[in-house]
């Protein structure tokens, strides 16, 4: 839902401007909640510290580099390189945290991270509106006639994936500790907002500013709502007892699920392989599910 609402406001909001709506809307509604259930008591020290160092990680750094990715790389290769955030959660969960998968678990979130790749790894007959990140903004696709990838921009890919990966790794501990979600996922917001407002001394994004529309700010802002605060929120709530690895595996389903949405919003259907994809996807949930 966060990328579907996000599209509508591709080519209107410059791109920085659109993080850091997302970030501070996210930040700000997520501490609202926190505020009113009560989570900030359940938070000790080293548990915001631990969350804020997944923040720097998990959506400073890998939103800046999945940008640069997008930039250098293109769309497409973005989002298959993003899928190596499974695989690598995977391993640091065993060599960190000593967390293991069954075998039919293991058997699912590979036939997830195939399903991903057959649904976007396809060539389409145009560039994707959006490329949707699990745990920061959404990102304007760049024009089909953009250079081809490169060395920089798989190596940007790849800092992306595990990024997201070493920043749920971080949260772990906190959140199986007993953090509340809505609180954790602000403080892992605060070090983001701060960064991506500190961008404006950059002179080159202070230039991008445009015409403000208070419209495409309510636009925003529901999608913060959907993605950074319910999404997010949901995302540290299963940190809490479910597999670094899996939970991972789960959240990178996104272009994915998201393809029903397209459809009914462009009246335009995916091609054959995508719901290639998303059938396995859809097989792999059901034996992690059963493992």
């Amino acid at each position: 839902m966060s990328s579907m609402l996000i599209s509508e406001l591709n080519g209107r909001v410059p791109l920085m401007r659109l993080a850091r709506w997302q970030i501070t809307s996210g930040l700000l509604i997520t501490a609202a909640l926190a505020t009113v259930f009560g989570g900030w008591e359940t938070l000790r020290a080293w548990q915001a510290w631990t969350l804020a160092i997944s923040g720097t990680l998990g959506i400073a750094l890998a939103s800046t580099t999945y940008f640069a990715t997008i930039y250098t790389a293109g769309p497409r290769l973005t989002a298959l390189l993003f899928s190596l955030t499974s695989p690598f959660a995977l391993l640091l969960g065993y060599l960190v945290l000593g967390e293991t998968v069954t075998a039919i678990q293991l058997a699912g979130v590979a036939l997830i991270v195939v399903g991903v790749v057959v649904a976007i790894g396809v060539r389409r007959r145009r560039p994707p509106t959006m490329i949707p990140l699990s745990d920061a903004e959404p990102i304007e696709s760049i024009p089909p006639d953009a250079p081809p990838p490169w060395l920089l921009g798989i190596s940007l890919g790849v800092v992306t994936a595990l990024g997201q990966a070493t920043g749920s790794l971080v949260a772990r501990p906190a959140m199986a500790s007993g953090a509340e979600p809505c609180a954790a996922m602000a403080v892992r917001s605060i070090p983001a907002a701060l960064f991506f407002w500190a961008l404006l001394m950059v002179p080159k994004i202070r230039r991008e500013l445009t015409e403000f529309r208070k419209f495409d700010l309510g636009i925003a802002i529901a999608a913060a709502l959907c993605g950074a605060a319910l999404g997010m929120s949901l995302l540290m709530a299963a940190l809490s007892t479910g597999n670094v690895g899996i939970v991972s595996t789960l959240s990178s389903m996104t272009p994915v699920v998201v393809l029903p949405l397209v459809w009914a919003r462009t009246g335009q259907m995916p091609r054959p392989h995508a719901w290639v994809g998303a059938g396995l996807a859809i097989a792999g949930t059901a034996l992690i599910g059963m493992g």
